[in-house]
Parts: C-alpha cells; structure tokens; sequence
C-alpha cells in the first residue's frame, strides 16, 4: 500500500474539521509516529479569540516556535529510524495564519523569521485535508465545547479556509488529497473510516486531489 511506503504525511483542515481525531486514528493503525499540535501550551491562544488584533503576533509567534522544536526533533529521530511519521500540521500552516491574523508590518517580520527556519524543516510526502464547509465546522466547533473557540467567527473560518485552498492551487508540487466530510462521520462510522483508508492507500501524483462518498 502506498501510504506505508511514506516517511512523513500531514493531515490538515480548518478548526473543527476533525484533522487531529483522523492522524490520531491513522497513526494508531499504521503503528506510526505521531505529531500533534499542542495548541493547549499556548498561553496566548485565549487572549487572541478575545483580542485577536492585540494578541495574534504572540500567538503565531508561539505556535510556529513549538512547531520549528517538534519537526526538529522528528527530523533528528528520522535519521536513526526512518519510519512512518503523522502530523496534524503543516510547518507552512505557521505562515498562513499569520497571513490571516497579522498586520501588514508584523506579517512582513514573521515572515522574515518563517524563512529563516522553513528550509531546514522536513516536507510531508502527502497532505490529507479534511475539508468541512463552515456550518459543519461551527456544530463541530460547539460540540467539543472549548471555551475559548466558541468566539470564533464564520468570516474567520472562511478566511482560514481560502488561504489553505490558495496554497494548495499555487503550488501544484504539493500532493494533496482533499477529503469532503460532511456526509462522513469517520469516530461513530467504521465504514465511513474504512473509506477513508482506501482513499489514502492509493497512489497520487502531485496536484489536487478530492474525494467524497
């Protein structure tokens, strides 16, 4: 199967896609390792659903420093054991919501900083993105009942999900799987999981993929 055969796959998508519960399941079955964001130390991340405009710099600073430390040391251990490696993330999602969240000025030097660090940082073979449309994502978003993203806003989403679609369109070397969720329920549904499965066994040449039941 194709997916064995890779060293390091990231599965993406906005908040409330469902991207951490699918690489937790993935990594479970495919025994691999597994990265996840640790959004939870992020201290700023509270205060910018509450002040996004005074706190954003902070948080993004933050998170991409975490980011940079974790794909460090999944480099570090590849080079001893090359086995299968799942992450939630992209590194280059750093860049993106920083594009979404900064001014023009703070933007301009994070993203001084993110190119500093990118190069030197390992690349996913494939991108699974699990795309919800925003009411999907808002009934998932109240349904996990973290306090601090019941604040967030459908324009917010919808400008988190444009700069991903963005990325993908203009860079057709990437290898991107998009999986629609709506219809899928991949936790309550085995079937809808072995579906899944079978998308992400099969072999993609780069460019934009999608699929859906």
């Amino acid at each position: 199967m194709a997916f064995e055969h890779y060293t390091l796959v990231t599965v993406e998508g906005n908040t409330g896609a469902g991207k951490t519960t699918l690489a937790q399941m993935l990594a479970h079955d495919y025994k691999a390792n597994l990265i996840l964001e640790e959004f939870a130390d992020n201290p700023f991340l509270p205060k910018f659903y509450a002040e996004p405009e005074k706190y954003a710099f902070h948080t993004e600073m933050h998170f991409m420093l975490n980011r940079y430390h974790q794909l460090s040391r999944f480099l570090h251990q590849y080079n001893t054991e090359p086995i299968l490696t799942i992450s939630d993330y992209i590194f280059r999602k750093s860049l993106l919501y920083a594009a979404v969240n900064l001014q023009p000025d703070e933007y301009h030097l994070f993203e001084r900083m993110f190119n500093t660090v990118y190069p030197n940082l390992p690349q996913p073979q494939l991108i699974i993105y699990v795309h919800a449309t925003i009411p999907r994502l808002l009934a998932n978003i109240q349904k996990r009942g973290r306090d601090f993203e019941q604040q967030v806003r459908t324009s917010y989403l919808k400008r988190v999900e444009d700069i991903y679609f963005n990325y993908f369109k203009n860079n057709p070397m990437l290898t991107v799987l998009i999986i629609h969720a709506d219809d899928l329920d991949f936790v309550k549904h085995p079937h809808h999981y072995q579906q899944i499965v079978e998308w992400v066994n099969q072999t993609y040449p780069p460019g934009l993929h999608q699929v859906k039941m």
